[in-house]
């Protein structure tokens, strides 16, 4: 199934990446350049990375000319997860691309690498809810509520895996169609961003 791939993948990725955990590791991925695989090991990355950027730009402490330079890297990593939804959906949209839709065919409300950037998201938020769960230095309380929390989400996670398994099917039955819309961010573009554009 898909979402196995996907879920052992970003596992991986997120041990590898907390053998430093420094967000600075440059990635080494594993798998074979432009393959399904190698694009689903680099969201996931990418997406560990931000977690910990957004930890330290939190830091109450911190410098305000080191935050902006955070938050110039949170942009360029949000840009970059984007693409690679994107490329994700390129993936599924050759691989589905001689499947005859049904008449009574219907769109999914999100694509399916959408669902797997909330499946990649989710899975960064098990790994550390459980980091939580057994803290040594964390209270009996604190543990417990956070395996309450652990236990509500890997069932999240066994719940959009399967939905990601349903949407999958259905597209490649015909019983759902893809329609991809590329994201048009605004922000970044100096040509649609009145803050850049009135700076020329």
């Amino acid at each position: 199934m898909f979402t196995e791939i996907c879920n052992r993948i970003f596992k991986e990725s997120m041990e590898k990446y907390h053998e430093t955990d420094n967000v600075d590791t440059p990635i080494q991925n594993p798998y074979a350049i432009r393959t399904v695989e190698y694009f689903l090991y680099l969201k996931n990355w990418i997406d560990t990375v931000q977690w910990h950027y957004e930890d330290i730009i939190r830091n109450p402490n911190i410098n305000p000319v080191e935050a902006l330079v955070l938050k110039r890297k949170i942009d360029k990593s949000n840009q970059d997860r984007t693409d690679l939804v994107e490329l994700i959906d390129s993936y599924f949209l050759d691989r589905y691309k001689d499947v005859k839709p049904c008449a009574d065919a219907a769109i999914n409300t999100e694509s399916p690498a959408w669902a797997i950037d909330r499946l990649s998201i989710l899975a960064l938020k098990i790994y550390h809810m459980q980091q939580e769960a057994i803290r040594r230095d964390a209270s009996a309380e604190h543990k417990a509520e956070c395996q309450k929390k652990l236990d509500i989400l890997l069932e999240q996670q066994k719940d959009l895996s399967g939905a990601i398994e349903q949407l999958i099917s259905d597209i490649e039955s015909g019983r759902k169609y893809m329609k991809v819309y590329r994201q048009m961010k605004m922000y970044n573009d100096p040509s649609l961003n009145p803050v850049l554009y009135e700076k020329k």
